[in-house]
């Protein structure tokens, strides 16, 4: 009996390694890299919208965030050259298909970031919120078009 228990746990596991996720093994990187930097991002802006969310706005703390986003912004860019289509990217294909379209949602999110920055300045919550959710929408624009989930 234990031969055949031993075998399917085997298989089991087998199958489980065949669906982790594919890793980054072109020079350089790339793909690995963008992806390291988008999680950069997000360690700067979720705080901020957790924040707002739970009532909990500090306008120093708010600040350093947004800071370090705007130092963040430009990061991944460089990453989406035309040979990094491959996995495990979680790139559509309208990367590169609509590449104008691409590349201006990319400066309309660093437009954005810049203004929530300037927001934050000012330290007024009334002026982050609305900066806040504008950069959220120009993430969850891109994402929709850009982003395979």
């Amino acid at each position: 009996m234990k031969p055949p228990f031993f075998f399917a746990c085997f298989l089991s596991c087998l199958s489980l390694a065949a669906c982790a996720p594919a890793t980054d093994t072109r020079p350089g990187q790339p793909v690995a890299h963008r992806q390291q930097a988008f999680r950069e991002i997000l360690k700067s802006f979720e705080p901020m919208g957790m924040a707002l969310r739970e009532n909990r706005y500090d306008p120093e703390t708010f600040l350093r965030h947004a800071r370090a986003l705007e130092q963040q912004k430009d990061a991944p860019w460089p990453y989406f050259g035309p040979e990094t289509n491959y996995p495990p990217t979680r790139s559509k294909n309208a990367v590169w298909s609509e590449a104008a379209l691409f590349a201006s949602e990319r400066d309309a999110f660093l437009q954005a970031v810049t203004r929530l920055r300037q927001a934050a300045e000012t330290r007024d919550e009334a002026q982050a919120r609305p900066a806040y959710e504008a950069v959220h929408e120009r993430c969850r624009v891109c994402h929709k078009a850009f982003k395979s989930e």
